[in-house]
């Protein structure tokens, strides 16, 4: 397994031999990890491991008991905080909005970074507000409450705030929950863009697939260490899945983007002796046509019987 050296090379943002705690109960300890300058990085891990530990330390939102987080060369703590919202944006895993408040207004608060008592709000606020609506497809809410919003559409809301702070480093703690399928990948898409774009990514992630398809470094954490940093392609392993979430799994490439991607294996009896007796592809031989309606994998779902045999329900 791959791992960041214990000194980390020069990055604008790392963590040098950090130990992490709420009051008594210590979550992570001797921690060093680097963010590569333009990345999409993603961390993963079982749950209560120590990710967004992680990412609330690397956005001081919580500060080492020992150790230090270094922000383009200096100590994070020391950093006034409108330099370090000019920097990075943080979008926490639960945040709550002011009662009364639009989704327009909220979204503009994110250009309380960029005001000063010399510089009040201009045509670039107003610009990167509208821009940031747009990516994330809340234009149309602009004039709704925000507390009579779905989870999903405040979620979509606060992902906004951020990218109108229109920082260099963005830093998401699972931004992806309670948005459904469709605007989970939407929003993978857009952050993707803003990684071509230049920006670093760093995002807690739930998703392995996700992560193995838009992270361009991973990684890997478990009871508050790191066991395997890189790209997906070199550290993505079934033992790497078993090792870090106790799950069996079988890695095959995405048909897609090529990148790993995890399958688990069926736990129960019914579903081992189910695949045991069907013929099974090789992995090799897995191609994009695989998952065609010709292709092996389709013919032998329940999905092929409910198309020949009527509706299915």
């Amino acid at each position: 397994m791959t791992r960041t050296p214990a000194h980390p090379t020069p990055a604008r943002l790392y963590a040098d031999t950090v130990t992490l705690r709420y009051a008594e109960r210590t979550i992570s300890r001797n921690l060093s990890v680097a963010i590569p300058d333009g990345s999409f990085t993603v961390i993963v891990g079982p749950n209560a491991c120590g990710k967004s530990t992680l990412l609330r330390a690397l956005s001081r939102l919580l500060a080492p008991s020992v150790g230090q987080v270094i922000l383009d060369g200096r100590r994070l703590r020391d950093i006034p905080t409108r330099e370090v919202a000019l920097r990075l944006g943080l979008l926490p895993q639960s945040s709550t909005a002011p009662d009364s408040i639009t989704v327009a207004d909220l979204v503009a608060r994110g250009r309380y970074p960029h005001q000063s008592l010399l510089r009040q709000w201009s045509k670039a606020d107003a610009e990167a507000v509208i821009a940031a609506m747009e990516a994330t497809r809340v234009t149309d809410l602009s004039g709704r409450l925000v507390d009579e919003l779905s989870g999903g559409q405040r979620q979509r809301v606060w992902i906004a705030m951020v990218l109108a702070q229109e920082t260099p480093l963005l830093l998401l703690d699972e931004p992806t929950t309670f948005l459904d399928i469709a605007h989970q990948i939407e929003l993978m898409d857009l952050l993707a863009d803003l990684n071509a774009e230049g920006r670093t990514i760093v995002a807690v992630l739930h998703d392995l697939n996700h992560a193995c398809r838009y992270a361009t470094h991973l990684i890997a954490m478990k009871d508050g260490a790191i066991l395997a940093d890189g790209s997906p392609s070199a550290i993505v392993s079934e033992g790497l899945v078993e090792d870090v979430f106790g799950l069996p799994s079988v890695i095959i490439p995405d048909p897609v983007t090529g990148s790993p991607l995890i399958v688990p294996k069926a736990r129960g009896k019914t579903g081992m002796n189910a695949l045991a007796n069907v013929d099974q592809p090789k992995t090799e031989d897995l191609t994009r046509e695989s998952f065609t309606e010709s292709g092996p994998l389709f013919r032998h779902s329940s999905c092929s019987n409910r198309t020949e045999g009527g509706h299915g329900g």
